[in-house]
């Protein structure tokens, strides 16, 4: 053997070391046992919080970010907010001082002067010196990130709703150094582009709609994801990653989001976008001009519009919410119609309405399926001779005199109380944006030209398709109706109620939504009209509409409680609504140019700014 060399040692002479102290894996000593490897700590994340003039969606931003389920003392906050018009700073700062001692670091950097930028039209507007400013902010926030040996850092705009608690945990799932949840507006507008242009504009492409609908699901390569991203600060490739300054040979547009997809792209990074599952919801970014009042109102919308198939987004407990002053929008009243088995869609509507500070008081539906031959016959209702559904061929239901006598006791309580005009609500609609801004504006256009009116839909299902319907003059968005379904939203007067009532349908019923347009003389079915006169009812409709079915037949969480039921006069014979996709609760079909009610809208605004990028 040479010198210096290591003896070599037997592997039965190991085996025997082995038996000696127990055997691989035993303690020491003979009693001693060892214990399991403890779990790896989560990995340090910096979550990066921009705020301006978001006063309004903080309470709700901040509440999915600490409903994140994630361990807080693996988290830092890196917060910054500047040039607010409103209360901002004031509810950030309350919210950091309520919540540091649960998160491992917070970082706040406010900023009270000045509250505008010297070369901005309005707080929406984004200037080159508003670039400029979030870039440098973004950068910080990356920075601090890598100085705190963070291992990712996520960026959530303010106006983005994480309301899935497990998105950070999907995220890092992952598995790739920056990627984004697909996030759902009130539109097709989303967080990424599927396309890009050689100048770095959007390009539309047909990859989008599908993953943005979720046809197609998975995580996809695309040229830009925005607003809300995760950055795996581990991958070496993230050390060219930078927000500002613009990369040397950058020659695009100055713009935040492009700037970084370009540093992106020169760092060799490839952006994904994730649509696994639903992940939470954005904003829709205003135009230049737009205000913060209507951005309030578009927040409200994205609020109401989230509680239509999920849990309604909660403000944050650390913070002050400020109380909302329901009122009537100078009706006499407004009826909400809900069934009392049906405490879910009452919840919802409910807090529809209040987040629209909207009062209303809530009407229990005639539910027809406890309505039995008894009590028809004390009612004195019979159906009207000869009536068929006009899609299947069935007879009247026990759910359409429900709903018929749901109204008609509205009808019949204004005139009791004297009420000179109601706004009348179903349970199951969804609100247009700015619904309360527009209802008023109606009407009080309404009275300027002194229309005499007895009924105006708000909702409804337009069938006469083939000529437009004749405008109001003097009174812009307001058509006289012809021939509609469907009884989700209306405006009555006292006049109206009165006509309807002496009209005295329980001998002759139909359903109600066919009711009408025969009182208003517009019904296709001759034979159905002679049973009823005068047919003078007064009606028309708001163009556009203000109020939609939150579903249609065949969606996904769509159900009727008036076609689910036995028919008229014999509870053993029930009805099959879903069988045959009754067309009657069916989308409206789209309306072809000639018969468009173009006449009663406003002219678009001109375009002179676009968003940042829109589909």
């Amino acid at each position: 053997m040479a010198a210096g060399s290591a003896a070599p040692v037997s592997l039965s002479v190991v085996a025997l070391l082995c038996v000696a102290v127990g055997g691989v894996g035993a303690g020491y000593f003979a009693e001693e046992k060892t214990t399991a490897e403890s779990a790896f700590l989560r990995p340090k994340v910096l979550i990066a919080i921009l705020a301006r003039n978001t006063g309004h969606t903080l309470p709700y931003y901040l509440s999915c970010i600490e409903k994140l389920d994630y361990p807080k003392d693996r988290i830092a906050l890196w917060a910054a907010t500047d040039h607010n018009l409103d209360n901002t700073t004031a509810v950030l700062r309350e919210w950091l001082q309520n919540v540091q001692y649960l998160y491992h670091y917070v970082e706040w950097r406010p900023m009270e002067e000045p509250k505008f930028y010297n070369d901005e039209v309005g707080p929406k507007h984004w200037t080159n010196s508003r670039f400029t400013h979030v870039m440098k902010l973004r950068e910080s926030a990356m920075k601090t990130a890598r100085d705190k040996w963070a291992e990712y850092i996520l960026f959530v705009d303010s106006d983005n709703f994480l309301t899935n608690d497990q998105t950070l945990n999907l995220m890092i799932a992952e598995n790739l150094t920056l990627v984004a949840p697909m996030l759902e507006s009130r539109s097709l507008y989303s967080n990424f582009w599927c396309g890009m242009t050689p100048q770095g504009y959007y390009k539309r492409t047909p990859d989008y709609v599908p993953i943005r609908e979720w046809k197609r699901l998975g995580c996809y390569p695309v040229p830009m994801i925005h607003s809300t991203f995760l950055i795996d600060l581990r991958r070496e490739a993230t050390n060219h990653l930078a927000f500002y300054p613009p990369h040397s040979d950058y020659t695009w547009a100055f713009d935040d989001i492009i700037v970084f997809a370009f540093s992106a792209r020169e760092a060799g990074i490839q952006m994904y976008i994730c649509n696994w599952e639903h992940y939470g919801y954005l904003s829709v970014p205003l135009k230049a001009q737009q205000t913060l009042e209507e951005e309030i109102e578009s927040f409200n919308h994205v609020l109401i519009e989230a509680m239509i198939d999920r849990p309604a987004m909660e403000p944050s407990k650390f913070v002050s919410v400020p109380p909302k002053h329901p009122d009537k929008m100078e009706f006499d009243e407004i009826f909400l119609i809900n069934l009392k088995r049906r405490q879910d869609r009452r919840d919802r509507m409910l807090r529809t309405l209040e987040a629209q500070e909207i009062d209303v008081k809530v009407v229990d539906a005639v539910d027809g399926k406890a309505l039995n031959t008894s009590h028809l016959k004390a009612l004195n209702i019979e159906m009207l001779p000869g009536y068929q559904d006009p899609y299947s061929g069935r007879i009247l239901t026990r759910g359409e005199i429900g709903c018929f006598l749901s109204h008609y006791y509205i009808w019949k309580e204004m005139v009791d109380r004297d009420l000179k005009q109601s706004l009348v609500l179903e349970d199951d609609v969804r609100f247009e944006p700015q619904f309360r801004k527009k209802i008023m504006k109606l009407m009080a256009d309404v009275e300027d030209n002194q229309l005499d009116w007895d009924l105006i839909y708000i909702g409804r299902k337009r069938m006469q398709v083939e000529r437009p319907e004749k405008s109001v003059p003097g009174v812009k968005n307001l058509v006289e109706a012809d021939y509609s379904y469907w009884t989700l939203g209306y405006i009555i007067s006292l006049q109206g109620s009165k006509k309807l009532l002496a009209a005295e349908p329980f001998g002759k019923m139909l359903p109600v939504d066919e009711f009408l347009p025969i009182m208003y003389n517009k019904h296709p079915v001759k034979n159905y009209m002679e049973f009823y006169k005068p047919r003078d009812l007064k009606a028309f409709s708001a163009e556009p509409l203000l109020v939609f079915p939150t579903h249609y037949t065949g969606e996904e969480g769509y159900f009727s409680d008036t076609e689910t039921s036995t028919i008229w006069d014999n509870t053993n014979v029930p009805t099959d609504w879903n069988r045959k996709h009754s067309r009657k609760t069916r989308e409206q079909g789209e309306i072809s140019t000639e018969a468009q009610n173009t006449d009663a809208l406003h002219p678009p605004p001109p375009i002179d700014t676009a968003f940042r990028d829109e589909l």
